[in-house]
């Protein structure tokens, strides 16, 4: 993320992949789901689309086979930090790691006429940002990206996507999502934000109820 002025931006290379109805299953498959870890899942986005063979936990990207033909295999799409995409992106099972796997492999905007609801959620888990646009300005992001290498930057603070060319698109997102991108928080960071209220809560309740306690 960069600031520029009073406006905090996330700027990047935009890959498109034409295609509706992108499950999780397709984002990252089941078998790279035992992995206790929360972190290190980018060779395995969209593992049956970037390799020509079967792949399990552990493999990386170099003893893989890799298709020449997938656009995140091909500079400079394979430093993209925007997705462009179509319809219900992240649809199916509500596995974290599929948004764990994008993050990873340096996504951090999703841009998509519209998301599976569990999916959307996690993204900000996760500091992925996801945006839904119409599908006419879905349309028109990707005819000018499909005839030519786009970089685009996100304003936060402006809710609105800026082409080069002064073209925009503004979006819409709640104000305490948009907060966990900015800030970066998850659900912890969240709570401990109420830290002090937390501890005094305790703190009341175990003068008027100090029998809950007996035992600790």
């Amino acid at each position: 993320m960069k600031i520029q002025g009073n406006e905090l931006q996330i700027k990047g290379i935009v890959a498109h992949i034409d295609r509706d109805n992108i499950d999780t299953d397709q984002i990252i498959p089941t078998e790279y789901l035992k992995s206790i870890k929360k972190f290190g899942f980018e060779d395995y986005l969209f593992d049956g689309w970037r390799y020509l063979d079967g792949g399990r936990l552990g493999m990386k990207k170099n003893d893989r086979k890799i298709n020449s033909d997938f656009i995140l295999n091909n500079s400079p799409f394979d430093s993209a930090t925007i997705l462009l995409t179509r319809d219900n992106f992240g649809c199916g099972s509500s596995r974290e790691h599929a948004v764990w796997a994008l993050r990873d492999f340096g996504i951090k905007v999703v841009i998509a006429s519209s998301f599976g609801d569990i999916f959307y959620n996690n993204c900000f888990k996760n500091n992925v940002l996801p945006i839904v646009l119409s599908k006419e300005d879905v349309d028109k992001i990707f005819n000018i990206s499909e005839k030519e290498v786009v970089e685009l930057s996100v304003s936060l603070d402006a809710k609105k996507i800026v082409f080069s060319d002064n073209v925009e698109f503004k979006f819409e997102v709640e104000n305490n999502l948009l907060e966990r991108i900015i800030y970066g928080l998850d659900d912890v960071d969240l709570t401990l934000k109420d830290k002090q209220i937390i501890i005094d809560f305790e703190q009341k309740r175990m003068l008027e109820k100090p029998w809950i306690y007996a035992n600790d």
